[in-house]
Parts: C-alpha cells; structure tokens; sequence
C-alpha cells in the first residue's frame, strides 16, 4: 500500500470521525424509537457506520 499523503490522512481522520458521530447519533436515535422496525433499522446502520469506520480505519496502517 503507498503512503499517504497529510491531505489524505487528513481527510481519512474526518472520515473517520464522522463514521463515529454518525453511529453515536444513531444508537441514541434508536434508544428513543418506541417503533420495532424503525429501532431495527436505526441500529443495523449505526452497526453499518462502525463496520464502515473499521475499514477506513484499517487504511492508516
């Protein structure tokens, strides 16, 4: 794999970043949904944000 350039740290980092709010958010979301499949929904994409942010994660070495 070549090295990364700073920018592309940089913008790996915020990528990364945002994966994790994204999720955050989304697990509070579903902790307050009295609705079954919505909760379900929300918490398989905060489940698909962390597998996303993993795999970015796995770029910085």
């Amino acid at each position: 794999m070549p090295n990364l350039t700073e920018l592309e740290l940089e913008n790996l980092r915020h990528l990364i970043g945002g994966h994790t709010t994204v999720a955050n958010k989304l697990d509070q979301y579903a902790q307050q949904c009295t609705d079954p499949q919505l909760k379900q929904m929300l918490q398989q994409d905060a489940q698909a944000a962390r597998n996303t942010k993993q795999q970015l994660m796995s770029f910085l070495g």
